[in-house]
Parts: C-alpha cells; structure tokens; sequence
C-alpha cells in the first residue's frame, strides 16, 4: 500500500507510527468473524434466518420476514481526547460535536446496507462519576446527541453510563452508540449482488477527519510547538479544525431511497481510507478519475506529517466520507440529491472488468486486494 522506502521522509509520521497497526488488529476481527459464523444457528432456531453476506459488511443483517433487521454497535475511539484538550486549553466545550461524531460512527454504517436507522443507544463511560459534575460538558453531549438523531430521525432509546474508575482515564469519556434499523422494502438491501463493471462511483464530501486517523492527528499535535493551539493557515486551530462534527450521511440515503434510486453498494470511508473501497468480495477494478478537494486540516496532517499520497489516501478520508455505488444512468442524480441534502458530492469513477484494485489516477496510487483484508 505504502509508497516505497525511498519516497518516504525519514521523519514522516505513519499510523502505524501513532499505534494503530491493522497488520495486527484486522486477523483478530477475521478470527472473530470466523468464530461468529456458527453461531447463527441460534438465530435459526428462533425461525429467522442471517444474511450471510451480511458478515464482514459494515452491519449484520436478519431476514424477519417482511423485513430486515439491521444492526451496528460503534465508539468514537480518541477524539474525545482532543476534545478534553481543547477544553482544557479554550474552556470552550466540543462535546456536542463528538456526540454526532458517535452517532455518526454507529449510523452511517448501517445504512451501507439499505437500512433506515430506528433507534440509537448510547454507551457513556466515564472514568469516575465526578465527570457528570461539569455541567457544561454534559448538558453539551446531551444536546449534540439529541440534536444528531433529530438528523437522522432516530429514536435514542436509552443507554449505559458506567462509573469505570482505574478502566477509563479519569476526567475522561469513552462514548459509544448503538444502533437497529429496517430494510424495508427489501429491495433496498445493499450488499453488492447488483454491483457490476459499469456502475459508477459517487463520493460524498466528509467535514473534515472526522473520526478516524485521529491518533496520527494527536500524535502530530505533539510534536507542533502549540499543539493544538496551532494555526493549520486559514485562521483555524489545528484542535477545533479536528473537532468538526462527521458528517451524517442518512438524510441522502434516505433521499435516494424515496426518489427511487437503487443503491447497488455503498461504502463508508472510516478506518482504511480508501482503501475501503475494496471492502466487497467481487473481483473487480475500481477506477477514480476525479477525486475531492482535500479539507484544510487533512492537507495540514498530510504536510507536517509528511505523509505520501499512498499513506495519506490509506489512512485518512481525504475529503470523501462515503461512497455510493449506483448504475452509470444515476449516476448524475445520485449527485444531484446529495446536494439537495446540502452535501457535495462527485462521480468519481467507474467499476470496470479486471483484478481487485483501486487506481487513483490524478494522485497516481493503486491499492490492491492485498492491502485490505477485512473478510
């Protein structure tokens, strides 16, 4: 995946650098995968049956009957550390906005299959009950977190807030969410059996990080003599520019739905970057000619971290939250209802015949099937 040794600054800064090394996280979600597998048979016996394909997607899918049942539990991982910094810097409080950040995590992985988010639930453990003594923050989260399923038209439905002294760090949060949704009708199950050579690729714009490769990002803050105080060059710190809230994907998938446009796969560009645009099992080559304007704060992580494209596009979403997978004839309306959602969004590219890679042709970068194995 990784350009080679030659092109890469000895003081470059990797994820694998900043502790997050899939090459040994990703063959224990296979094993677990593995494991999982055959305990579908306790669903069988309560007459439902899995959507096999379901497995190594983004959701897990049930066939109830007159629907399908969809389901996703997600964490927003370390940006609430950024978050605590800034406040501690600023006394100014981003907790409203790693609230949609969670749910965000949560839903927009489970519309990948077609779903419509129902309810959310939350998991809020703090690192000793003091935490809940801040107001301000609090009532933050509170708000954001309402404010996010208001979005999405979701029910939050209720949650856990364990005291987990000596497990979380004190003072601070480690937030989750949950989340069930329906297929419904059916025909909007997105697992790719209708993905094809021929179909284009519809990117849609991400806020910024949102909230992956932000243990790159706070290593980075280490070594910026303000740390997150720093001005990334258009009058925004380098903090608040990383707290900007993910962006929530639902309204379009929803718009889409209710217009009549079928969805043949979908990809949300968290962890991987784009590499995840491999995530499906068919054997094709998926060509992007056009690609987004990369956020002012990712260009800034990319520079100071002396990051090559292959690593940068690896790690980081680059400006492209969420892929959508459509027939070539919707390609242009696809497009078009993403805007009217108020996000932009591109045709990038096209499915084609070939081996298992992606070109990125104005960067110059190809991953292969080897540097993604999530399945």
């Amino acid at each position: 995946m990784s350009a080679p040794p030659s092109t890469i600054a000895n003081d470059a800064l990797t994820y694998d650098q900043a502790g997050v090394k899939y090459d040994q996280v990703d063959p224990i979600k296979l094993l677990a995968q593995q494991s999982a597998k055959a305990t579908a048979a306790h669903v069988a016996a309560r007459g439902f049956n899995e959507i096999v394909a379901s497995r190594g997607e983004s959701a897990y899918v049930l066939d109830i009957g007159h629907s399908y049942l969809a389901s996703i539990v997600e964490c927003l991982g370390t940006k609430v550390l950024v978050a605590d910094a800034v406040y501690r810097d600023t006394g100014k409080s981003f907790y409203a906005a790693i609230a949609q950040d969670t749910i965000a995590m949560a839903v927009n992985d489970l519309i990948t299959v077609g779903a419509t988010p129902l309810v959310v639930q939350a998991y809020w453990a703090a690192g000793g009950s003091d935490w809940f003594n801040d107001r301000k923050r609090a009532e933050d989260l509170i708000a954001g977190w309402k404010a996010a399923c208001d979005v999405c038209g979701v029910s939050w439905g209720g949650g856990e807030t364990p005291a987990l002294a000596g497990v979380v760090e004190s003072d601070t949060i480690d937030l989750g969410a949950s989340c069930v949704g329906l297929v419904q009708p059916k025909s909007r199950l997105s697992l790719g059996d209708n993905l094809a050579p021929g179909n284009a690729i519809v990117l849609l714009a991400s806020s910024g990080i949102h909230a992956n490769g932000v243990s790159l990002a706070r290593k980075l803050a280490e070594r910026l003599p303000n740390g997150y105080q720093t001005d990334i060059g258009n009058k925004q710190t380098f903090g608040e520019a990383l707290l900007a809230p993910t962006t929530l994907y639902v309204p379009v998938t929803e718009a889409l739905a209710k217009a009549g446009v079928a969805v043949n796969y979908t990809v949300n560009i968290t962890g991987h970057g784009w590499r995840k645009l491999l995530r499906h099992t068919s054997e094709f080559t998926y060509r992007i000619k056009e690609i987004p304007s990369v956020p002012a704060v990712l260009s800034f992580i990319q520079h100071e971290a002396k990051l090559d494209n292959a690593e940068a596009y690896g790690t980081l979403n680059m400006g492209a939250g969420f892929a959508l997978f459509v027939d070539a004839k919707d390609a242009e309306k696809t497009a078009h209802i993403a805007h009217q959602c108020g996000i932009e969004a591109w045709v990038a590219g096209a499915v084609e015949t070939g081996a298992k890679q992606v070109i990125i042709e104005p960067i110059g970068v190809t991953y292969s099937a080897d540097d993604l194995k999530l399945r």
